[in-house]
């Protein structure tokens, strides 16, 4: 999850802009001549859109006051703070980040300035990638001040990226409650917690997010996807197939899938009703692919009447020893012995397993009542190697 996707706000206006005399009065009073050197630098960093000359100003006026009493160590963080916004209105936010990480540590500096400067060193190193510091850093201010519903979610944003999963989430239940819902953010929780294996959490967001945007084919396949990972098979097609109904998923690729997530979701027959319309309509070919699928789902869903019908246009087509043999054996477990004979004959030929084939016509034969057939069946079936041949055999001496 990228960082980058995310607009990590940055408050980045002059201390002495905003809160005019408030600022300076944070800290001790100030000389005359620097109170106008301060003042006469943020003009020049508005008015030149922060050029390379008043940012290294900045920086060479703190030099200077390194090491002197409080109301030098107050201009010093004053200056940095300027030196700061400079760097991060030309996009170096890591280097910001470390003028104001200098100006909250300096010595004198009251309690809400260095708070007030640890979130902004925390929002830049999270936009500069440094995304572990400023996590911690995020996480230190929001335990001091409770924290506002944006860095809440900025804070669910950055566990996110470091792949920390849980405390992603515990974050995002703590943002949710915060409020700010919207549909970046929906899509954020859903992710975590589906990261997290809090499938229904993630799902019940993910219905909501169906409900606003029905249209969004992404919506769909994500909702379908999550219901796929929380092994609930039949909610995946049910997802998509409402998906499909409301024509957010369109196309042949989609139909595709939703034909796959009906036969694993347990309505195979609904798959198999897709599959015929869609060979009647030419959205799919009836290729042996394809026909073989209908076959397995009209099997899946036991319609013997479809299926064998389907494993009959699949064999002939293909001509193939295990489709004649498949079947023969459906039919033979229906009871559709005259389907049985025919087909065990043909897999026969075809090069399928002689001793079994026999045998199961034996069977059918003898359930046809063409008994002096079906021993012609099962010596067949007992010189192939079958076992059970001879028991068919003895019961038949025995009538």
């Amino acid at each position: 999850m990228q960082l980058s996707h995310w607009s990590y706000a940055v408050v980045l206006g002059l201390c002495l802009g905003a809160a005019g005399s408030e600022a300076l009065a944070a800290g001790p009073p100030l000389a005359p001549d620097m109170v106008n050197a301060l003042e006469s630098l943020q003009q020049r960093l508005q008015d030149d859109g922060a050029s390379q000359d008043e940012i290294d100003d900045a920086k060479a006026a703190a030099r200077r006051l390194q090491g002197g009493n409080a109301a030098d160590r107050w201009a010093r963080a004053l200056f940095l703070q300027l030196a700061a916004t400079g760097e991060a209105r030309r996009g170096r936010d890591g280097a910001a980040a470390d003028l104001y990480r200098q100006a909250r540590r300096i010595d004198g500096v009251d309690g809400d300035s260095r708070q007030r400067w640890l979130d902004q060193e925390a929002r830049l190193r999270l936009r500069a990638g440094q995304t572990a510091q400023g996590a911690e850093l995020l996480g230190e201010w929001i335990e001091r001040h409770g924290g506002d519903r944006d860095s809440l979610w900025l804070m669910a944003q950055a566990q996110a990226t470091l792949e920390r999963w849980s405390q992603a989430a515990n974050w995002v239940d703590r943002a949710r409650r915060a409020g700010g819902m919207n549909d970046t953010r929906r899509a954020l929780a859903a992710s975590v917690y589906q990261h997290a294996e809090r499938y229904e959490a993630a799902l019940g967001l993910l219905d909501t997010a169906l409900e606003g945007k029905g249209d969004d084919p992404d919506a769909w396949r994500r909702a379908a996807a999550l219901a796929q990972r929380m092994q609930r098979p039949g909610l995946a097609a049910a997802l998509w197939e409402a998906g499909w109904r409301r024509g957010a998923l369109q196309g042949r690729e989609a139909l595709e899938q939703l034909i796959r997530l009906h036969v694993a979701g347990g309505t195979p027959a609904r798959a198999a009703e897709y599959l015929q319309a869609a060979f009647e309509d030419g959205t799919l070919p009836r290729d042996v692919e394809h026909q073989r699928r209908l076959a397995e789902a009209w099997t899946a869903a036991r319609a013997h009447r479809e299926a064998l019908s389907a494993w009959r246009t699949l064999a002939e087509r293909t001509r193939a020893a295990e489709d004649w043999r498949q079947l023969g054996e459906l039919a033979y477990g229906w009871g559709e012995w005259s389907t049985a004979v025919e087909a065990l004959r043909e897999a026969r030929e075809q090069g399928a397993d002689p001793a079994r084939t026999w045998l199961l016509e034996g069977v059918s034969l003898l359930e046809l009542s063409r008994e002096e057939d079906a021993r012609q069946a099962f010596e067949a079936a007992r010189d192939a190697g079958a076992s059970q041949a001879e028991d068919w055999l003895a019961s038949l001496d025995a009538d």
